[in-house]
C-alpha cells in the first residue's frame, strides 16, 4: 500500500497539471476568438480547410460565410484565399473559397489565390507573398478554436493580424478542440527548441 501511494500522488499531480494546462489553452483560444473585429481592413487571409470533392466542409463553409459577411460591409477589403489540394479534394481549398465568396456576391477581382499551402504555417507564409506592398492592415479568417494559433504563427512571420472568428460546427467541437490543444502544444515545443 505504501509503495502505491507515491504512484497515486504522481498520477494526481500529472492529472492536475494537465487540467490546468488545458484550461490555460482554452482561455487563450476563447480570448482570441472574442476580440473586437476591426473595420476597413486592407486585406483578409482566409485559411483553407477540408474540401470534399468540390464541396467545402462545414468548417470551411463557415469561414467563407464569415469572410463574405465582412467583405460585404467593408467593400475595399481584398481577400487572399489560402489552401492547396489534398487527398479527396478535386479542387484546391483556395478555389473552393473563391467560389464560395463569388456565390455570396463578392467580385472575383477582389480575391487572390494562394493554392500551394498544406498547413497553417504555409497558409500564412505563402499568403504573405501575395499581399500588395501598399496594404497594411489585415485579418485572418478561420474557425474560432484556430484563431489563437493562427495569429501566433502570423506574428512569428512578421504579420500583426487580428482575427475574424468563424463558428465551429457543433458536431466537430470536441474533436476540433482536442486536436487544437495538441497542435498548440506542438507549436510551443517547436518554437522552444528552435531558440
Amino acid at each position: 500500500m505504501k509503495q502505491r501511494k507515491p504512484i497515486l500522488m504522481a498520477i494526481g499531480v500529472i492529472t492536475l497539471f494537465l487540467l490546468l494546462y488545458f484550461a490555460f489553452l482554452h482561455t487563450k483560444i476563447r480570448d482570441h476568438a472574442n476580440t473586437q473585429v476591426p473595420k476597413h481592413a486592407d486585406f483578409i487571409i482566409i485559411l483553407g480547410a477540408r474540401v470534399k470533392g468540390e464541396t467545402p466542409s462545414l468548417a470551411l463553409q463557415y469561414r467563407i460565410d464569415a469572410a463574405a459577411g465582412y467583405m460585404k460591409k467593408n467593400k475595399e477589403t481584398i481577400a487572399i484565399a489560402s489552401g492547396g489540394q489534398g487527398p479527396g479534394e478535386d479542387i484546391t481549398e483556395a478555389e473552393a473559397i473563391k467560389r464560395g465568396l463569388v456565390a455570396h456576391g463578392i467580385p472575383s477581382n477582389k480575391i487572390l489565390l494562394e493554392d500551394k499551402s498544406t498547413d497553417t504555417v504555409e497558409n500564412i507564409r505563402y499568403s504573405k507573398k501575395l499581399i500588395p506592398k501598399h496594404l497594411k492592415t489585415g485579418l485572418i479568417v478561420t474557425n474560432d478554436f484556430h484563431l489563437y494559433r493562427a495569429k501566433s504563427i502570423a506574428k512569428d512571420q512578421g504579420l500583426s493580424l487580428e482575427g475574424i472568428p468563424a463558428a465551429t460546427p457543433t458536431v466537430a467541437i470536441p474533436k476540433s478542440y482536442a486536436r487544437e490543444y495538441l497542435a498548440i502544444t506542438k507549436y510551443y515545443l517547436v518554437k522552444t527548441f528552435k531558440k
